[in-house]
Order: C-alpha cells, then structure tokens, then sequence
C-alpha cells in the first residue's frame, strides 16, 4: 500500500487572522520599501553624475504627487522600524556587566540618545 503524507493546507494570507502576525510581516515588509528608497537615492547620485539637466529632471520628478507620497510612506515605514528595532535592541544584545546586565530602558534610551545625537550633526553638517 502506498500511502501520502498529510500536508496541511496553509493559506497565503494566514498571518491576517491575528493581529500580532500582521504587525510582525507588516514590520518585516518594511524593508522593501527602505530598499526600494535606497535605491532612489542611488538614482539621484548617477543622476548627478550625468550634468546638471539630468539631475534637475530628478528633482523635477521628485515633486510629483506619487514621489511625494512615496517618501512619506518611506519616513512612516523607516520610523517603524526603527521604534521596534530600538524595542528589541536589549533582547537582541543584551549587555553584561558582570554577573549583571544592562536594565534595557537604558539600552532603550542610548538608542534613541544616539539616533538624536547623528541626526542634529547631520543637521548641522547639511546647514553648513
């Protein structure tokens, strides 16, 4: 006799029935959208690197609705990520000292000191 193993039939879709599946596969979609933005940022550079025309016909398209839009999806999706990355930080790394480790707000805090701390010298770097 010839038997066949059962294989359960999973949906595609099955991470939509529970909500903590759906913010996990939204979270690790993310990145495609980050990617997708990192390689923008890679057109504007060859862009730039054609002339003056080539980069000013960028920027042009670069004010349309749907880039518009783009970017503010790509802000929404980045600062996501980031918040449950920094959540995750301490459990992902936890630190030792000793016998003891490191509370994870302060893990948490250094994140977020750090990330404010490269965004104001980026500032300052692009003001000057």
């Amino acid at each position: 006799m010839n038997r066949r193993p059962y294989v359960r039939k999973i949906p595609t879709f099955w991470w939509l029935n529970q909500g903590r599946y759906t913010f996990y596969m939204m979270r690790e979609l993310t990145c495609l959208l980050i990617g997708a933005y990192g390689i923008l940022l890679v057109v504007g550079l060859f862009r730039l690197s054609q002339g003056a025309a080539a980069y000013g016909a960028f920027l042009d398209m670069l004010k349309g609705p749907m880039a518009i839009t783009f970017h503010v999806l790509a802000l929404a999706f980045t600062l996501l990520h980031m918040v449950t990355w920094f959540d995750l930080a301490p459990r992902a790394m936890p630190i030792q000292l000793g016998k003891r480790t490191v509370p994870a707000a302060v893990i948490i805090l250094a994140h977020y000191g750090v990330w404010i701390f490269v965004s104001a010298a980026v500032l300052f770097l692009v003001r000057l």
